[in-house]
């Protein structure tokens, strides 16, 4: 059980503006990156589909966040996604990456637009260069919800993401999310996975512009 402060509502004193210097792990994805190696294996009728695609997403710093006592540093996100050689959108997805520097909790948060979101948790150093963060369907707070149509025919029970940071400003993820397919025996893993190249720096947060 968590034990929280008896005070719920005085805010930190030592709060600092400048989220770039307190992002922990995240520090290294702030910015604007592209990959061209993705692989998505996904479900279809006939089995499993491989589909590489082409990635651009943007991690931008955003003030500090309170619950209180509670402390969050993150990082707004939005990822675009298509296939080699077209332009129609193949995947889109904001969210955020939030690091509370008390406890080394992650959280990461998204949203797509067939009518889901998701919340994973999971923990790390400061310093780390690789962590998982998993949500269930399950889980009261760290979950999946779907709209009735993808809770009938593909719920997903589990979603986890793996980063991996490199030494040479780079960093990818693997994710896999566990489905249960109207129609088959057996859970599906849908997975992902791409290399991210940095293509601009990440921009201040306001207040440490300011």
């Amino acid at each position: 059980m968590t034990q929280y402060p008896k005070d719920i509502y005085t805010e930190p004193s030592d709060t600092d503006v400048d989220t770039l210097a307190n992002l922990g792990p995240l520090r290294p994805m702030a910015g604007v990156w592209q990959g061209r190696r993705g692989l998505d294996v996904n479900p279809k009728a006939d089995g499993p589909e491989k589909q590489a695609f082409i990635e651009r997403i943007e991690l931008q710093p955003i003030d500090p966040q309170t619950n209180g006592p509670q402390l969050f540093y993150g990082l707004r996100y939005h990822t675009h996604i298509t296939k080699p050689g077209e332009v129609e959108t193949y995947h889109d997805q904001v969210g955020y990456w939030l690091w509370e520097p008390a406890t080394h909790a992650l959280i990461h948060t998204l949203t797509i637009p067939r009518g889901m979101v998701t919340m994973a948790s999971g923990t790390a150093q400061a310093d780390a260069r690789s962590f998982e963060l998993v949500a269930t369907h399950a889980d009261p707070h760290f979950g999946i919800r779907s709209a009735p149509f993808l809770d009938h025919a593909f719920k997903t029970v589990e979603f986890r993401i793996k980063v991996t940071i490199n030494e040479d400003d780079t960093w990818g993820y693997e994710e896999d999310t566990t489905l249960i397919v109207l129609g088959q025996s057996e859970p599906f893993h849908h997975t992902d996975r791409n290399l991210l190249i940095r293509v601009a720096q990440p921009t201040p947060n306001p207040l440490a512009r300011k």
